[in-house]
């Protein structure tokens, strides 16, 4: 009899001592830190460079660059996701006489906060959908070597615009705390880029709406 108590005794005490088992998936108030890899490839065109070059317009390149976001759950379903990137991107003529000529560059920072309905919180594998409201900010912004060598000195300034974004994807755990994530995003983005040489003023109209694809890591606390 005491050997039973003394076993039924040590049982218990080590199911009270035992480490609960984590919870699986995510929940009302979790922070969600993601840091991602992503391609960002513009999908829009331009119009032309008025008024000098009425024949030509541009392209803007693809990159590939860090990504840091920040997502609350108000619900366990709902968050709100400030999505965080900056990216140097290079506008290439693509028709006229500047074709394949490097015309401007410039920093872009396009903060994003986006709405999320997370289908399935408390399993291991959690997609979830977005939309929300963007806000582009053009720094830095600058002529090549090429177009100050053949119209002189040249100053360049683009302005920042507002735009939606839609937003897919999944978080897929490795363990308690950490998950893998897979996203896409679309963000409707524009800008009016001014080319200043002199007394000359050039404007071409660029939509640049990229599609942001990425994978990465993230952190629930």
């Amino acid at each position: 009899m005491q050997t039973k108590l003394f076993i039924t005794a040590a049982i218990a005490a080590l199911a009270l001592t035992a480490p609960a088992h984590a919870e699986t998936g995510i929940a009302k108030g979790d922070w969600l830190v993601r840091l991602r890899g992503v391609l960002i490839a513009p999908t829009g065109n331009s119009g032309t460079i008025v008024p000098s070059l009425p024949t030509s317009s541009v392209d803007i390149n693809t990159k590939f660059v860090p990504e840091l976001d920040f997502t609350y759950m108000f619900s366990d379903h709902i968050g709100a996701e400030l999505i965080l990137a900056t990216s140097k991107h290079t506008a290439t003529g693509n028709s006229g006489p500047v074709a394949g000529i490097p015309l401007l560059t410039t920093w872009v920072l396009p903060p994003t906060l986006t709405l999320q309905y997370h289908l399935m919180p408390k399993s291991s594998f959690r997609p979830y959908v977005g939309a929300g409201i963007n806000y582009t900010i053009f720094y830095s912004e600058g002529a090549t070597s090429q177009v100050d060598a053949a119209f002189g000195a040249t100053d360049v300034s683009m302005s920042s615009s507002f735009g939606w974004a839609l937003q897919a994807g999944v978080d897929v755990d490795i363990s308690p705390k950490v998950f893998l994530n897979f996203d896409i995003k679309y963000i409707d983005m524009s800008s009016t880029a001014t080319l200043t040489t002199g007394a000359l003023v050039n404007t071409v109209d660029v939509d640049i709406n990229p599609i942001i694809a990425g994978v990465g890591l993230g952190m629930r606390f």
